[in-house]
């Protein structure tokens, strides 16, 4: 055993020794090659004084030579280890990433195993053992008895007599529209707002159907479409958004596969009662911007956009069953004229900006502040329940008798000119449209048509100027308000030149 051990420690000594050797030498390789220095300069400083002037003229070149193959050299070798770092850096990347697809397809399959088991508890609820399929009687026939939509057939039925909606005398202008619900909301629900506030959520009526509510919290966005549906003796529906709201079936529904039963809204409630209904309805899409307004909304902003109101349709099912809703139509439903949709909306930090696409086809209305308290004639506080038809033909003749003025339409396309030169914005067909349908309501409500013009200018143009950047068009946005009041006269256009202050400060 004593061999074994004297062999065992001359090899390990032996080993230890030839590496102890190895390094030593690669140490002294590079220490000798720094001490080298001193005797190349010894070797360059004798050859040196010996050379003439062509001898010297080579000799720096041949330096030169040498000094750029050794950085050439060190250069590869760092470039070298570099590559070689980077490797190694994705090597444990790619392990990192693997553990972590390991991870997660353990969790898929969790997640599948409880997906099954919720599966098997809805099949026992049916009477069914897990496993065991449902038998062709128990499902539900599409030329049955039964219908896959269980409130829109309720609202067929409650509805089943009532050939049209019944309103109360019609005999108000708009001026007495907006006097009527401001005694109404302040008498009633102790609720004030300023009468250029009303003026412009009805004119906002006659030109798009969708009224953005936007302000800070507590200045009553959510209160004013509610509001008006105790005015008009038709609650308002009000549907709040959800932050995970992706796509349409989050706001009209959909049809399950499993119970072959469609999982209907309250959206989708409301907007089908109306299509029964000739009075004025409200759809409040609360807190709109939680989510992605052009995920969820995008295919009624599209249909709305379409000229003729008789093609308002959107997509419920994709096929027909015999018990299907009265007015659902080769699986579509028609979007009613009766209706208009309200989206209150807060910017801060925990919702999305609106796009310029939803801006675009929408009246934005700003509630920054509370109106003061007042006591309104007791004669104007009732409700009243008015006919749609009637609502259309006071904004049809409000366009007839106050239609936009040469001059206001001068102004603008000079003012159009000026902003594209100086902002690279446009106003666009659509906005002028809206300035059309805006402006003679507006005056019909009792403003004047520089109010209108101010308004619609400040909150659907120079709105567009906050998503560019502010700090590089503080001058330019001085300019304009000089520019406003240069065009309109000194003054005249006080919305638009208190936003452009408020965006100066901004920048």
């Amino acid at each position: 055993m004593s061999v074994f051990f004297e062999f065992f420690y001359e090899l390990i000594m032996l080993i230890l020794a030839n590496i102890w050797i190895f390094f030593k030498t690669i140490f002294l390789a590079f220490w000798n090659g720094i001490l080298a220095f001193k005797d190349y300069f010894a070797i360059i400083k004798t050859y040196f004084a010996q050379f003439d002037t062509i001898g010297w003229i080579i000799g720096i070149i041949s330096l030169l030579i040498l000094v750029f193959v050794l950085l050439l050299l060190l250069y590869f070798l760092f470039k070298l280890l570099k590559k070689y770092i980077v490797f190694r850096k994705r090597m444990v990347g790619e392990e990192v990433l693997l553990e972590e697809v390991a991870r997660l397809n353990a969790e898929v399959d969790q997640l599948l195993d409880e997906k099954n088991k919720i599966m098997a508890m809805k099949v026992s609820q049916l009477g069914l053992k897990p496993g065991e399929e449902l038998e062709d009687e128990e499902e539900i026939d599409p030329n049955g008895d039964v219908s896959r939509f269980v409130k829109l057939i309720n609202i067929d039925k409650k509805y089943e007599e009532l050939s049209h909606t019944v309103t109360d005398p019609q005999n108000f202008t708009l001026s007495d529209l907006v006097t009527r619900y401001r005694a109404f909301a302040a008498k009633q629900m102790k609720l004030y707002y300023d009468r250029d506030l009303v003026m412009a959520f009805i004119a906002g009526l006659a030109s798009t159907r969708l009224i953005i509510l936007e302000g800070i919290s507590g200045t009553g966005k959510t209160s004013l479409p509610y509001s008006w549906g105790k005015f008009l003796k038709r609650d308002s529906c009000i549907c709040p958004v959800q932050p995970s709201w992706r796509d349409r079936t989050e706001l009209i529904g959909y049809l399950n596969e499993f119970t072959k039963r469609f999982n209907e809204s309250y959206f989708l409630e409301s907007l089908y009662e109306f299509t029964y209904r000739d009075d004025i309805g409200f759809v409040v899409l609360d807190e709109m911007n939680l989510a992605r307004i052009e995920y969820y909304f995008a295919e009624i902003l599209s249909v709305l956009e379409v000229p003729n109101s008789d093609e308002w349709m959107i997509d419920v099912v994709p096929d027909t069953w015999a018990t299907d809703p009265i007015n659902l139509t080769d699986g579509k439903m028609k979007i009613p004229t009766n209706v208009w949709f309200i989206g209150t909306a807060n910017n801060d930090d925990s919702t999305f900006s609106i796009t310029d696409k939803v801006y675009d086809r929408a009246i934005p209305i700003q509630i920054d502040s509370k109106a003061l308290p007042f006591e309104p004639e007791e004669k104007d506080c009732a409700p009243t329940q008015i006919s749609s038809e009637y609502l259309l033909q006071l904004f049809e003749d409000a366009k007839k008798a106050h239609p936009v003025s040469d001059e206001i339409i001068k102004n603008l396309e000079a003012l159009d000119n000026y902003v594209i030169e100086h902002f690279r914005l446009a106003f666009g067909n659509r906005i002028i449209k809206q300035m059309r349908d805006f402006i003679p309501v507006y005056i019909a409500c009792g403003g004047t048509e520089i109010s209108g013009f101010d308004y619609i200018f400040t909150y659907k143009v120079l709105k567009k100027i906050q998503g560019l950047n502010l700090t590089f068009l503080v001058d330019e946005m001085k300019k304009l308000s000089t520019h406003l009041d240069k065009v309109f006269g000194k003054d005249k256009m006080p919305l638009a030149k208190a936003f452009l202050e408020q965006l100066m400060k901004m920048a």
